[in-house]
């Protein structure tokens, strides 16, 4: 039986609107992101630079955009947070202990933050023992140490924790360590259906 649930937290919870992000940066004159862009993406998740550093890493493919227009373009991937989500989490935490791991950075998160509000993203927060930001933590998934960080933490056992994250490297990585995982299928699957996956040891 699970007792435990770790979260992804993008197209878990919150709606990513990737398409936007990438017209936006269109907009600014850059085809796409890139092998430079995607590793400073990498270290920026790491918190190995700082928010200056990484929005000045795109003014050496877009140089006419000011750093304001950068951010912009780069928040544009927040989308909505339907409040039925909140509240299937919500019901979820009377029952399990509840964990929130994302890869994500401080820009991002911020911009989540204004945009629900303070007493939305309190109420999201306190479902949670604990909020795991890779930027933060050093590590990104899918490391397998940013998995054992948790378990080991938390005293966490494999057997009764579950993992859920859209994306299938995550799920796997997870998996090797003998998590129970689910890898939703964004567009197909919905969180709040959890307990419709069969395959799950409820």
């Amino acid at each position: 039986m699970i007792n435990a649930i770790i979260f992804d937290f993008g197209d878990i919870f919150i709606n990513l609107e990737k398409e936007k992000s990438i017209e936006e940066f269109k907009k600014l004159g850059l085809n796409g992101p890139n092998e430079e862009l995607i590793a400073k993406n990498d270290l920026f998740e790491k918190g190995l630079i700082s928010e200056l550093q990484f929005i000045e890493s795109f003014q050496k493919f877009i140089p006419n955009a000011s750093l304001e227009e950068i951010i912009k373009a780069w928040n544009s991937i927040i989308g909505d947070f339907p409040l039925y989500r909140l509240e299937f989490l919500q019901m979820l935490s009377t029952r399990y202990r509840l964990f929130l791991l994302t890869n994500t950075d401080s820009i991002h998160i911020n911009r989540f933050e204004h945009k629900v509000g303070m007493s939305f993203y309190t109420d999201f927060y306190r479902c949670f023992e604990k909020v795991y930001y890779s930027y933060e933590m050093g590590m990104r998934k899918p490391q397998p140490e940013i998995f054992s960080t948790i378990l080991n933490k938390h005293d966490l056992s494999t057997k009764r924790t579950l993992f859920v994250d859209d994306k299938k490297e995550n799920t796997d990585a997870a998996e090797a360590l003998g998590i129970h995982v689910w890898n939703l299928q964004v567009g197909k699957e919905d969180v709040v259906n959890l307990f419709d996956q069969k395959h799950l040891p409820f």
